[in-house]
Order: C-alpha cells, then structure tokens, then sequence
C-alpha cells in the first residue's frame, strides 16, 4: 500500500488550530499550567511568516505562533514545531535556533521554542544548538517530546481523555500499518469507535474522526469494509458517517470536472457537488430550504468555505444558525 507522507502536515496542522489549549495540556503540561487560559490566545500567522519567509529552511513540518499570557500577567509567544517527516533532518536544531533568535530579534518578545517528533527514528532526539568560538557561546535548550516514547504506554493514551490522546494513537497505529491494510482497518475502526465511547462533542467527533481519517489511508476496497463497519455500529448512534458524505461528494465533483474538462472543470465540479450537498443536508434536516439559500451558494467559490460549510450544515442548531453562518 502507498502513501504520500508528506501529507501528514496537513491534518496536524488543522487539528492543532482547533485544539491548541489541548495540545499544551497534552504535551508541555508545565507550560500550560503557567499559562492563564482565560485571556485567550492568538495564532500569529503574519509575524511567522516574516520569519520563515526570509529562512528557507526546509519542509515537510508544522510550525505555529501563538500569542499567550501567563499568570503573572506578562505576555509572551510560544513557537510550536512539528517535524512530520520520516528522516532526520540534520539542520532542525539549527531552524530552532534561527526562528527563535529571529521572532525576538523582530519583535523583542520572549519566545518559547517547543518540538514534538513524528518520525520513526528513536534515537534521533534533538533538543539544543550551540555555536561557539574562543568563549562566546550562543545557543538554544528547547523542550521536545517524542511520538514513539507513547508507544510504551498505550494503556495511558487509551484512558486519558484529551484529544490529542486519540491523535498519538491514530499517528502511532498508522506508521505501524504502513504494510498491513487489514491491520490499519481494525485499528481505524477502534479508534473512530473510542471517539464516541469517550462522550465527545458531536463537534468533536467529527473533527478528531476526520483526523483519523485523513492519516489512515485505506485502499478502496478495505475502506468500503471499513464504512460497513461504521454503518453498522451507526446505526445505533444519532450521527452519520459524514465522511462517507465527504467523498461522495468529492467523487461527484471529479465526475463532473472530467466532463468539463481540466483543471478549471475540475475545480468547478467540485465546487458544483459540494454546494449540492450542502442543500440535500438542509432539506434533510429542516425540510424546508428556500431558493435564496441556493443563490447564495452559488455565489462561494472558495472550496474552504465551502466544506466549512458543509461541516456546519451537518451541525447547526437550526436553519436559522446555518443561515447566520452563511450571511456572516
């Protein structure tokens, strides 16, 4: 079975904007408990792109800036790096170094610098960079956490509720799948099962199920047993598999755009099946859906609104929520 594991970022990236405050929990629960939540906090985008855009450093990672405050009231910024990747990069202590040294020399913020390592390398730990010379010594400590050292304490991960839990354990099993489809099938059907026996939020189950999908490829035959499996323990659960959905969504979208044509047709065609889709939930969950609410989406082209709406339609309170949401 092939995979493209460059695309691990992707998912880590969407599930650690969702749940950031969970991710500290989870991983530096020193830090979080320093941190008062209650102040909120905020994702720096703009200022670490100032950054990455001038230190062409690399790929195949997650790399975050959150604005934080801590108990003391003093505000301070928290670098997050995810490597997502299968081999060791020989230069990462060294990015460490250059983004932290960089944000403060910007910004003159004081920068918390934490890792977390995804790949299979277990004796590959960084965790400092030094340069020195004739005894002027520069360097950076950072913390670092290792996704393999989890795999010693699985009984843990399954017990302990914070979401990231479910994620370790959905990234562990995958890498150890790799070769093993049937294997990778029971596991993701354990897991997608755990999301509801944990008493998550529909919310919740939705976007930790869309993780564990996303990293747990299947082939297309094993993942039709798979969506059996769903079916059938869905069937006494108030949710649908809204992946299944999902990609019927997204197959129809490739249909059409083969019958447009190109890239534009495809683009087209799947913009067309995703805003079909979002009005056949509407007209299942409310019955009722007016002629506007279609101009309306006929007039979104961007895909990420679009499924973002999508995701909405599924859980709305009410039309009129979803309708909120589409205005705003």
């Amino acid at each position: 079975m092939s995979e493209n594991y460059t695309d691990f970022d992707s998912p880590w990236k969407e599930i650690l904007d969702l749940y950031f405050a969970d991710f500290m929990a989870f991983f530096f629960p020193e830090a979080y408990a320093d941190i008062d939540w209650a102040q909120g906090y905020e994702f720096l985008d703009q200022e670490l792109q100032q950054v990455v855009r001038d230190a062409a450093t690399g790929s195949k990672r997650v790399d975050k800036l959150a604005r934080v405050w801590r108990k003391n009231g003093e505000e301070v910024w928290v670098l997050i790096h995810i490597e997502v990747q299968g081999q060791r990069d020989n230069e990462f202590e060294e990015r460490m170094y250059i983004y932290n040294y960089r944000l403060y020399d910007r910004y003159r913020r004081p920068v918390a610098s934490l890792a977390v390592l995804t790949d299979e390398h277990t004796n590959w730990r960084p965790h400092q960079f030094v340069n020195e010379l004739w005894g002027s010594r520069a360097g950076l400590d950072f913390p670092v956490v290792k996704l393999l050292d989890y795999r010693e304490d699985w009984d843990s991960l399954a017990q302990n509720a914070n979401p990231f839990a479910i994620v370790v354990m959905a990234h562990l099993k995958t890498l150890q799948t790799r070769h093993d489809p049937e294997g990778r099938r029971q596991w993701k059907f354990a897991l997608s099962r755990m999301l509801y026996e944990r008493g998550y939020t529909r919310q919740d189950i939705l976007e930790l199920f869309r993780f564990i999908d996303w990293l747990m490829i299947l082939p297309p035959g094993i993942e039709e047993l798979f969506a059996q499996d769903m079916a059938e323990f869905e069937e006494t659960q108030r949710m649908r598999y809204v992946t299944t959905i999902e990609r019927q969504a997204e197959k129809r979208g490739l249909e059409q755009g083969l019958e447009q044509g190109l890239e534009q047709g495809l683009e087209q065609g799947l913009e067309i099946a995703l805003r079909e889709n979002i009005l056949e939930v509407l007209e299942v969950r409310f019955t009722a859906v007016s002629a506007d609410i279609e101009g309306d989406l006929n007039q979104i082209t961007d895909m990420t609104r679009l499924r973002w709406l999508f995701k909405q339609a599924l859980v709305a309170d009410s039309l009129e929520a979803f309708l909120k949401l589409l205005a705003d």
